[in-house]
C-alpha cells in the first residue's frame, strides 16, 4: 500500500497504520476499535496471512493535530499488548492511481521457482507494468498466482511475458481484467489427448490390428504435416470390417483426463456452459456429452452399414476450419460473445479454435499449438485450467464440500 504526494487524488492528510505478527481472531477488530476513539475515516485496508502471520494495513484521515500523538503512542501500546508490531507513516492523499491498461497474469509452477518469479517479475516492470496485487490460487497439485497488473496493455504484456514461459518452466495466461472475466461463459474443449487421454480412432484401431499404422497418421497429422481430412479418410478406411460392437468397447476404454470431471463440475456450477469438437467420433462423443452433463458435442461419425463399419464417415467433416465453426456456432446459439468463450486443445487442428476463442489454452499440446496459443497448460492435469479463469482451489473444494453434504442429506432424508 503506497501513500503518495499531494499532486495526486487527494491532498488531504492520512496515516498509513501497519499490524504485523501472529495472526488470531480479533486483531483487526481491535485495531479499529483503537482507531475509532479518535473519528478517523477509513480510507483504504488491505489484509493478509502468510503461513499463520499477519500482515494489516489501514489508511486513515489523519486525525486532528493535537490528537496524533496520542493515536501513535495507543496504537503502539495496544499492538504491544496483542505481541504484534506497528508501524504509522504519515502521508498526504490516497493510494497512486493505477495506470491505464489492467491485466491478470496467471503463473502456474510445478514447482514456481524463486527464479522463474523475479524474471517474471522484471519483464513486467520492463514493459513499464505494476504489479498492484500478488494471490495464490492453488498450492496443488501446481501451484497458481495471480498477478494483477496495470499500466502496461494486455497484449504488449501476452506477448513479453509468454514467449518466456517456457525457458522458465512455468505456464503463463495474460488476460484483461474487468467484469468480463466473471461474466457467463463458454469453455470448448478438444477430445483426443485434451478432455481424455486416448486417441479414439487408435483405440478403434486396436480391434483392427492397424493401430501402429494409424498412429504414425495420425500423429503427421496433429504436427500439421498431413491434411486432416485426407489423413481422416486414410484412416476410418482400415477401420471397414469391424463389427459394430466395437462402439461399446471403445467408450468402455476411454480414459479421462486427470481434473476432466472437476473442472467441467466447477463450470457448470459457476454457470458456464461446456462443449466438446473433436476429429473423432459421435459414436464416443455423444456418450461422454451424456455422462459429463455437456451442453454441446460435435464430431464426425463413422458410417455403419448392416452392423459393420464400412470404413467411410458421413455428414459435415469436423477438420481445422470446422472447429473454429463450431466455436461460433455454439457461442451463438449460448447467447456468448466470442470474446468471452475459451478453446483448450492440443493439436495443429485445433489452432482456428484456440485463436478464434477470446482465450486460447494449448493444453499439453505440440510446440507448433504452444507457440500460437495464447498460453500454454503444460502439466497433465486439465482441471488446472480453473486457475486462468480466477478460480482457486479451495473454491472448488468448498463447493465439492458442499455438494457431498447435500447428497448426504437427501440420502438421509430418502
Amino acid at each position: 500500500m503506497e501513500v503518495v504526494s499531494a499532486t495526486q487524488t487527494s491532498d488531504a492528510p492520512t496515516l498509513l497504520v501497519k499490524i504485523f505478527g501472529k495472526d488470531r481472531p480479533g486483531i483487526t477488530a481491535g485495531l479499529f476499535d483503537t482507531l475509532a476513539a479518535y473519528s478517523v475515516d477509513v480510507v483504504d485496508i488491505e489484509q493478509v496471512v502468510t503461513r499463520g502471520r499477519l500482515t494489516l494495513c489501514a489508511l486513515v484521515t489523519q486525525p486532528a493535530a493535537e490528537l496524533e500523538g496520542d493515536l501513535r503512542a495507543t496504537v503502539h501500546n495496544w499492538a504491544e499488548s496483542m505481541k504484534m508490531q506497528a508501524e504509522i507513516i504519515s502521508g498526504i492523499g490516497d493510494n497512486r492511481p493505477r495506470g491505464l491498461g489492467r491485466s491478470l497474469v496467471t503463473v502456474l509452477g510445478h514447482p514456481l521457482t524463486a527464479q522463474a518469479t523475479a524474471r517474471i517479475a522484471a519483464r513486467i516492470a520492463n514493459a513499464g507494468g505494476n504489479i498492484d496485487r500478488i494471490f495464490r490460487l492453488a498450492k496443488y497439485p501446481v501451484t497458481a498466482v495471480e498477478f494483477a497488473v496495470s499500466g502496461v496493455e494486455t497484449e504488449t504484456l501476452r506477448t513479453t511475458l509468454v514467449t518466456d514461459a517456457a525457458a522458465l518452466g512455468v505456464d503463463i495466461a495474460v488476460v484483461s481484467a474487468g467484469l468480463h472475466r466473471r461474466a457467463q461463459r463458454l469453455v470448448v474443449m478438444d477430445v483426443d489427448s485434451t478432455l481424455i487421454q486416448d486417441e479414439v480412432i487408435e483405440l478403434f484401431a486396436a480391434h483392427a490390428g492397424c493401430e501402429e499404422k494409424v498412429a504414425e497418421v495420425t500423429a503427421a497429422a496433429m504436427r500439421g504435416e498431413l491434411d486432416f481430412e485426407q489423413s481422416l479418410h486414410a484412416r476410418v478406411a482400415l477401420l471397414a470390417g469391424l463389427d459394430a460392437s466395437v462402439v461399446d468397447k471403445v467408450r468402455s476404454e476411454v480414459r479421462l483426463t486427470p481434473g476432466a470431471r472437476t473442472l467441467i463440475r466447477t463450470l457448470k456450477r459457476l454457470g458456464y456452459q461446456v462443449g466438446i469438437v473433436s476429429g473423432g467420433f459421435t459414436q464416443v462423443t455423444d456418450d461422454l456429452k451424456e455422462r459429463l452433463g455437456l451442453d454441446f458435442a460435435q464430431a464426425n461419425t463413422l458410417e455403419i452399414v448392416d452392423g459393420k463399419l464400412t470404413g467411410r464417415v458421413t455428414g459435415e467433416i469436423v477438420d481445422r476450419a470446422g472447429k473454429a465453426r463450431l466455436l461460433r456456432r455454439f457461442a451463438a446459439e449460448a447467447g456468448v460473445p466470442l470474446s468471452q468463450t475459451v478453446a483448450i486443445g492440443d493439436g495443429a487442428n485445433d489452432l482456428d479454435m484456440l485463436n478464434a476463442a477470446g482465450l486460447g489454452v494449448a493444453f499439453n499440446a505440440k510446440p507448433v499449438v504452444r507457440e500460437a496459443a495464447h498460453t500454454a497448460v503444460n502439466v497433465p492435469f486439465l482441471d488446472t485450467v480453473l486457475y486462468l479463469l480466477g478460480v482457486t482451489r479451495e473454491e472448488v473444494e468448498a463447493a465439492d464440500a458442499v455438494e457431498e453434504g447435500d447428497a448426504a442429506d437427501a440420502g438421509e432424508e430418502g
